[in-house]
């Protein structure tokens, strides 16, 4: 048995709604409904934006920034399998982090609890985009 890691707590437990990425613009992130990267208790979550979604695996771990949290993530592009890696940290109660394609695109994001959004969970997605990739 390998050693004990810390999974995601409080303040990143949550839903939180994307709203700034560095790759893609708000169109696409809401392409499917509105963009969201998700931490819950045990090191799981999930993220979804444009056509892109995946499941995490989470782990909470020291930075010179401070305690930030570091995932691994598989899912699927459209239809095709992709993988990678991110993290993020909270700063001033906004999510602040960078997610990683493997052997791909990579891009920095910014999200904000889904209180404090424009969006609910139910909100209509718009129905076409443009994708920078």
């Amino acid at each position: 048995m390998g050693a004990r890691t810390k999974k995601p707590s409080a303040p990143y437990i949550g839903r939180w709604h994307i709203v700034e990425m560095e790759q893609w613009d708000q169109e696409f992130i809401d392409l499917e409904g509105p963009g969201h990267i998700t931490f819950a208790k045990g090191g799981k979550g999930s993220f979804h934006f444009g056509a892109v979604e995946g499941e995490l695996d989470c782990r909470l771990k020291d930075s010179a920034e401070g305690q930030r949290v570091e995932f691994s993530w598989t899912g699927h592009d459209e239809m095709d399998p992709v993988t990678g890696r991110g993290w993020a940290v909270v700063k001033n109660g906004e999510l602040h982090g960078h997610l990683y394609f493997h052997l791909g695109d990579d891009s920095w994001f910014r999200a904000v609890p889904f209180s404090r959004s424009n969006h609910t969970v139910e909100t209509d997605a718009p129905q076409a985009a443009h994708r920078s990739r």
